[in-house]
C-alpha cells in the first residue's frame, strides 16, 4: 500500500524533531507499506469490479501486526485518559519517557472519523498524547471500498477547525492511503457485519 497524502493539522515542532516521533513514524510509515491484498502477496492489489465492493475491516491487519511485532500496545489508551467513556485506540507507542503516539485506522463512516480525531484531541489536550496519526483512504480508492468509510475529502473541509485547537506541545498528523495497482483477478476484500453496517 502507498501513502499518497500527509496532512499535519496540528504540528508543534519540537515534536517532529524528537527521536521518538522520528521511531515512531518509521513504524507508521512501514506499517502502512506492509498492507497488501491479497494478504501475503507483497503488495496492495484491489479488485475494481462493482462500485463499493470491497471490505475495509481486514485491510489494517497487517498493519497492526507490524506495530504489535515493533513493542506498539493494540487497542489501548494513555492513562491519562483513564475512566474516559470512549474505545481504545488501534494502537498506542509509549517510551521510556512516558510519552505516547497514538495510531487509528479508519474502518467506519465519516462520523467514526471524527469519534477519532476527537479522541486523540483529548488526549493531546490531557497530555496523553504527544502525537496522533489517523489513517483515512483517498479518494480514488473510496469507491472501490464499502460506501461512506471516512475518507481524506470528506475530512479536509475541518482540518482548519481542527487546527484551531491551542495544544502547546503535539502532532496531529492524517494520512491518505491508496492501493498499489487495480487487478479484477484478485479476490474482493470480504465484508463484515458491524450492526446494519457492512464494512
Amino acid at each position: 500500500m502507498k501513502i499518497v497524502e500527509v496532512v499535519d493539522v496540528i504540528e508543534s515542532s519540537d515534536i517532529t524533531g524528537s527521536s521518538l516521533w522520528k521511531r515512531g513514524w518509521k513504524d507508521i510509515e512501514d506499517s502502512i507499506h506492509a498492507i497488501d491484498w491479497p494478504h501475503g502477496s507483497g503488495t496492495f492489489s484491489l479488485n475494481p469490479e462493482g462500485k463499493h465492493a470491497n471490505g475495509v475491516k481486514p485491510i489494517k491487519e497487517p498493519a497492526l501486526n507490524l506495530l504489535k511485532d515493533r513493542g506498539w500496545k493494540v487497542e489501548s489508551l494513555p492513562s491519562e485518559l483513564s475512566g474516559v467513556k470512549m474505545g481504545n485506540l488501534d494502537a498506542l507507542y509509549s517510551s521510556s519517557e512516558i510519552e505516547n503516539i497514538g495510531f487509528e485506522w479508519e474502518t467506519g463512516n465519516i462520523s467514526s472519523s471524527h469519534r477519532a480525531i476527537n479522541k486523540m484531541l483529548h488526549a493531546l489536550l490531557k497530555g496523553g498524547l504527544i502525537a496522533g496519526v489517523l489513517v483515512v483512504p483517498s479518494q480514488a480508492m473510496r469507491r472501490y471500498i464499502t460506501d461512506r468509510v471516512g475518507n481524506i475529502t470528506e475530512l479536509r473541509e475541518y482540518f482548519y477547525v481542527w487546527s484551531q485547537v491551542s495544544i502547546r506541545k503535539g502532532l496531529l498528523r492524517i494520512v491518505a492511503v491508496e492501493y498499489d495497482q487495480l487487478d479484477r483477478s484478485v479476490p474482493l476484500i470480504p465484508k463484515g457485519t458491524d450492526g446494519r453496517a457492512r464494512r
